[in-house]
């Protein structure tokens, strides 16, 4: 887990992703060992960052499960035992994922008018 969580943070980091959390999931949940989650600066910077860290994955030899591209509101990337959530600021705060694990967060942004709802959960075990 430690070169994927790596893998993803450097991603992330050289792609100017913003606010970037890392949770750890040991011992809470038995579908990842770790959460990261990050913002992008528009739909397209979080498409680019998540195109750049799919990439960075395969380089690694792995299969990433991918939902929310079209979008590109809320983008779940499955790297089996890490799971990254990209977002636009809005939705972000919106859905406020770092509240529900218990991880502290920088101020959030206001919302602003109706929310996507969230991308269809994934096939975990196909993703592996």
């Amino acid at each position: 887990m430690d070169s994927v969580l790596e893998t993803v943070e450097a991603s992330l980091a050289d792609h100017k992703a913003e606010e970037l959390v890392r949770i750890d999931l040991a011992g809470k949940t038995d579908f990842a060992d770790a959460m990261v989650i990050a913002s992008g600066q528009s739909a397209r910077h979080v498409s680019a960052l998540a195109d750049y860290l799919v990439e960075a994955l395969k380089d690694q030899g792995l299969r990433p499960a991918v939902e929310g591209v079209p979008q590109c509101d809320w983008v779940l990337i499955d790297a089996g035992d890490v799971v990254v959530h990209l977002f636009r600021p809005e939705v972000r705060a919106f859905y406020n994922l770092e509240k529900m694990w218990g991880a502290p967060r920088a101020a959030a942004a206001p919302m602003a008018g109706h929310m996507p709802p969230p991308p269809p959960p994934l096939m975990m075990a196909a993703a592996r």
